[in-house]
Protein backbone atom coordinates (compact mmCIF):
# COMPACT_ATOMS: atom_id res chain seq x y z
CA UNK A 1 0.00 0.00 0.00
CA UNK A 2 1.60 3.36 -1.03
CA UNK A 3 2.28 6.24 1.51
CA UNK A 4 -0.03 8.23 -0.36
CA UNK A 5 -2.83 6.45 -0.11
CA UNK A 6 -2.56 5.72 3.66
CA UNK A 7 -2.31 9.09 5.05
CA UNK A 8 -5.59 9.94 2.51
CA UNK A 9 -7.17 7.45 4.71
CA UNK A 10 -6.47 8.76 7.67
CA UNK A 11 -7.41 12.33 6.04
CA UNK A 12 -10.67 11.30 5.36
CA UNK A 13 -11.21 9.38 8.40
CA UNK A 14 -10.06 12.38 10.57
CA UNK A 15 -12.32 14.56 8.63
CA UNK A 16 -15.78 12.48 8.90
CA UNK A 17 -14.62 12.24 13.09
CA UNK A 18 -14.30 15.77 13.27
CA UNK A 19 -17.40 16.57 11.81
CA UNK A 20 -19.34 14.17 13.86
CA UNK A 21 -20.30 16.93 16.52
CA UNK A 22 -21.95 18.82 13.99
CA UNK A 23 -25.06 16.98 13.86
CA UNK A 24 -24.60 14.61 16.94
CA UNK A 25 -23.31 16.08 19.85
CA UNK A 26 -25.25 13.98 22.02
CA UNK A 27 -24.08 10.40 21.04
CA UNK A 28 -20.32 12.02 20.08
CA UNK A 29 -17.73 11.87 22.94
CA UNK A 30 -13.94 12.76 23.30
CA UNK A 31 -12.71 10.64 25.97
CA UNK A 32 -9.02 11.34 27.27
CA UNK A 33 -6.79 8.84 29.82
CA UNK A 34 -3.50 7.85 30.57
CA UNK A 35 -1.44 5.44 32.47
CA UNK A 36 1.43 5.21 34.38
CA UNK A 37 2.94 1.56 34.29
CA UNK A 38 6.07 0.35 36.01
CA UNK A 39 6.82 -1.78 33.00
CA UNK A 40 5.52 -2.05 29.46
CA UNK A 41 4.66 -5.50 28.95
CA UNK A 42 2.82 -6.06 25.44
CA UNK A 43 1.35 -9.84 24.93
CA UNK A 44 4.15 -11.48 27.17
CA UNK A 45 7.01 -9.42 25.26
CA UNK A 46 8.81 -6.97 27.60
CA UNK A 47 8.41 -3.44 25.71
CA UNK A 48 10.43 -1.36 27.71
CA UNK A 49 10.79 -0.10 31.70
CA UNK A 50 8.44 2.69 32.92
CA UNK A 51 6.53 4.32 30.81
CA UNK A 52 3.71 6.78 30.67
CA UNK A 53 0.69 5.84 27.80
CA UNK A 54 -1.63 8.49 26.97
CA UNK A 55 -4.83 7.53 24.30
CA UNK A 56 -7.07 9.95 23.01
CA UNK A 57 -10.54 8.83 21.61
CA UNK A 58 -13.23 9.62 19.15
CA UNK A 59 -16.30 7.59 19.59
CA UNK A 60 -19.94 7.54 17.77
CA UNK A 61 -22.57 5.00 18.14
CA UNK A 62 -20.11 2.05 18.54
CA UNK A 63 -17.62 3.35 15.62
CA UNK A 64 -14.50 4.91 17.34
CA UNK A 65 -10.68 6.24 16.51
CA UNK A 66 -8.04 6.43 19.17
CA UNK A 67 -5.06 7.09 19.29
CA UNK A 68 -2.51 6.13 22.05
CA UNK A 69 0.80 6.13 22.38
CA UNK A 70 3.94 5.26 25.12
CA UNK A 71 7.00 6.89 26.39
CA UNK A 72 9.46 5.21 28.87
CA UNK A 73 11.42 7.62 31.04
CA UNK A 74 14.88 6.33 30.30
CA UNK A 75 15.38 6.07 26.84
CA UNK A 76 14.26 7.89 23.24
CA UNK A 77 11.93 4.52 22.69
CA UNK A 78 8.50 5.34 21.83
CA UNK A 79 5.30 4.34 20.32
CA UNK A 80 2.49 5.78 18.26
CA UNK A 81 -0.68 3.25 17.30
CA UNK A 82 -4.10 4.43 15.41
CA UNK A 83 -6.91 1.94 15.95
CA UNK A 84 -10.13 2.55 14.06
CA UNK A 85 -13.06 0.49 15.71
CA UNK A 86 -16.66 -0.68 15.47
CA UNK A 87 -18.25 -2.44 17.86
CA UNK A 88 -22.12 -3.86 17.89
CA UNK A 89 -24.23 -6.23 19.99
CA UNK A 90 -20.68 -7.26 21.87
CA UNK A 91 -18.76 -7.71 18.36
CA UNK A 92 -15.57 -5.62 17.79
CA UNK A 93 -13.67 -5.03 14.51
CA UNK A 94 -10.18 -2.99 14.60
CA UNK A 95 -7.66 -1.90 12.29
CA UNK A 96 -4.52 -0.52 14.20
CA UNK A 97 -1.16 0.88 12.91
CA UNK A 98 1.78 0.31 15.21
CA UNK A 99 4.85 2.61 14.97
CA UNK A 100 7.53 1.90 17.20
CA UNK A 101 10.93 3.45 17.18
CA UNK A 102 14.28 3.57 18.88
CA UNK A 103 14.68 7.09 18.16
CA UNK A 104 16.07 6.64 14.58
CA UNK A 105 12.98 5.44 12.56
CA UNK A 106 11.23 8.02 10.50
CA UNK A 107 7.19 8.24 11.32
CA UNK A 108 6.63 8.37 7.31
CA UNK A 109 8.13 5.25 5.96
CA UNK A 110 5.12 3.07 6.10
CA UNK A 111 7.02 0.43 4.33
CA UNK A 112 9.42 -0.52 7.04
CA UNK A 113 8.40 1.32 10.08
CA UNK A 114 4.66 0.62 10.64
CA UNK A 115 3.12 -2.65 11.37
CA UNK A 116 -0.74 -3.15 10.19
CA UNK A 117 -3.10 -5.52 12.33
CA UNK A 118 -6.70 -6.30 12.00
CA UNK A 119 -8.68 -7.70 14.78
CA UNK A 120 -11.92 -9.26 15.58
CA UNK A 121 -13.29 -10.03 18.79
CA UNK A 122 -16.19 -10.64 21.25
CA UNK A 123 -17.79 -10.34 24.72
CA UNK A 124 -20.61 -12.63 25.72
CA UNK A 125 -21.82 -10.10 28.29
CA UNK A 126 -22.29 -9.64 31.75
CA UNK A 127 -23.88 -12.52 32.37
CA UNK A 128 -20.92 -14.62 31.23
CA UNK A 129 -18.17 -11.71 31.25
CA UNK A 130 -16.06 -13.77 28.59
CA UNK A 131 -14.27 -11.74 25.61
CA UNK A 132 -12.41 -13.42 23.12
CA UNK A 133 -10.10 -11.47 20.36
CA UNK A 134 -8.04 -12.82 17.73
CA UNK A 135 -5.67 -10.28 15.90
CA UNK A 136 -3.39 -11.11 12.90
CA UNK A 137 -0.69 -8.71 11.36
CA UNK A 138 -1.39 -8.12 7.66
CA UNK A 139 1.20 -5.59 6.30
CA UNK A 140 4.40 -3.93 7.50
CA UNK A 141 7.73 -3.98 7.41
CA UNK A 142 7.91 -4.60 11.32
CA UNK A 143 6.69 -7.91 10.66
CA UNK A 144 8.59 -9.10 7.88
CA UNK A 145 11.34 -11.63 7.79
CA UNK A 146 14.44 -11.07 6.00
CA UNK A 147 13.70 -12.40 2.64
CA UNK A 148 10.69 -10.11 2.75
CA UNK A 149 7.71 -12.18 3.57
CA UNK A 150 5.49 -11.34 6.38
CA UNK A 151 5.41 -13.39 9.27
CA UNK A 152 1.69 -12.91 9.78
CA UNK A 153 1.94 -12.69 13.65
CA UNK A 154 -1.01 -13.53 15.37
CA UNK A 155 -2.23 -13.53 18.59
CA UNK A 156 -5.53 -14.91 20.40
CA UNK A 157 -6.24 -13.96 23.64
CA UNK A 158 -9.55 -14.80 26.35
CA UNK A 159 -10.22 -12.73 29.23
CA UNK A 160 -13.02 -13.25 32.05
CA UNK A 161 -13.96 -10.57 34.38
CA UNK A 162 -14.72 -11.42 37.95
CA UNK A 163 -14.54 -9.78 41.55
CA UNK A 164 -13.90 -10.72 45.10
CA UNK A 165 -14.51 -8.32 47.87
CA UNK A 166 -14.69 -5.13 45.83
CA UNK A 167 -11.90 -6.17 43.94
CA UNK A 168 -12.45 -6.38 40.41
CA UNK A 169 -10.15 -8.92 38.85
CA UNK A 170 -9.71 -10.58 35.33
CA UNK A 171 -7.97 -13.52 33.95
CA UNK A 172 -6.49 -13.99 31.29
CA UNK A 173 -4.51 -16.71 28.68
CA UNK A 174 -2.99 -16.04 25.73
CA UNK A 175 -1.36 -17.86 22.50
CA UNK A 176 0.72 -17.12 19.61
CA UNK A 177 -0.15 -20.41 16.44
CA UNK A 178 2.36 -20.29 14.44
CA UNK A 179 5.85 -18.51 14.71
CA UNK A 180 6.07 -14.63 14.51
CA UNK A 181 7.06 -11.32 16.40
CA UNK A 182 5.75 -12.62 20.18
CA UNK A 183 8.18 -15.97 19.99
CA UNK A 184 11.41 -15.61 22.04
CA UNK A 185 14.38 -16.09 19.43
CA UNK A 186 15.12 -19.88 19.11
CA UNK A 187 11.62 -20.85 19.01
CA UNK A 188 9.30 -21.45 17.02
CA UNK A 189 5.38 -22.70 16.26
CA UNK A 190 2.39 -22.57 18.32
CA UNK A 191 3.49 -20.86 21.87
CA UNK A 192 1.77 -20.39 25.03
CA UNK A 193 2.64 -16.56 25.42
CA UNK A 194 0.54 -15.33 28.56
CA UNK A 195 -0.72 -16.41 31.66
CA UNK A 196 -2.17 -13.23 33.54
CA UNK A 197 -4.06 -12.30 36.38
CA UNK A 198 -5.14 -8.56 37.10
CA UNK A 199 -6.92 -6.55 40.16
CA UNK A 200 -7.93 -3.18 39.84
CA UNK A 201 -9.25 -1.18 42.61
CA UNK A 202 -10.44 2.37 42.79
CA UNK A 203 -8.31 3.47 46.00
CA UNK A 204 -10.22 6.58 47.81
CA UNK A 205 -7.98 9.61 48.40
CA UNK A 206 -10.81 12.42 49.43
CA UNK A 207 -14.74 12.30 49.20
CA UNK A 208 -14.54 13.37 45.71
CA UNK A 209 -11.73 11.32 44.33
CA UNK A 210 -10.56 8.35 44.26
CA UNK A 211 -7.45 6.68 42.15
CA UNK A 212 -7.66 4.10 40.31
CA UNK A 213 -4.74 1.33 40.55
CA UNK A 214 -4.10 -1.88 38.89
CA UNK A 215 -1.30 -4.95 39.64
CA UNK A 216 -1.07 -7.69 37.06
CA UNK A 217 0.98 -10.98 37.73
CA UNK A 218 1.90 -12.02 34.06
CA UNK A 219 3.58 -15.10 33.47
CA UNK A 220 5.09 -15.74 29.80
CA UNK A 221 6.48 -18.97 29.10
CA UNK A 222 7.19 -18.43 25.27
CA UNK A 223 9.62 -16.17 26.83
CA UNK A 224 10.53 -17.82 30.13
CA UNK A 225 10.25 -15.20 32.20
CA UNK A 226 7.35 -13.55 34.27
CA UNK A 227 5.74 -10.22 35.33
CA UNK A 228 4.62 -8.63 37.92
CA UNK A 229 3.12 -4.98 36.53
CA UNK A 230 1.94 -1.82 38.66
CA UNK A 231 0.08 0.62 36.96
CA UNK A 232 -2.08 4.07 37.95
CA UNK A 233 -5.45 4.78 35.36
CA UNK A 234 -6.38 8.70 34.92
Amino acid sequence: MKTMNLNRVKLITLAIILSIPAFAQDDFEIIPSVDLVSKYVWRGVDNGPASIQPALTAAYKGLSLELWGSTDFTTPAKEFDITLGYEINGLSLAVTDYWWTDGDSRYGDYTNNHAFEGSIGYYFGDRVPLSLTWSTMFAGGLDKERDGKLDYSTFIEANYDFSIKGIDLTAGIGVSPWTGMYHREGTSGFALSTISLRAQKAIRITDAFSLPVFVEGIVAPNQDTVFLVFGISL
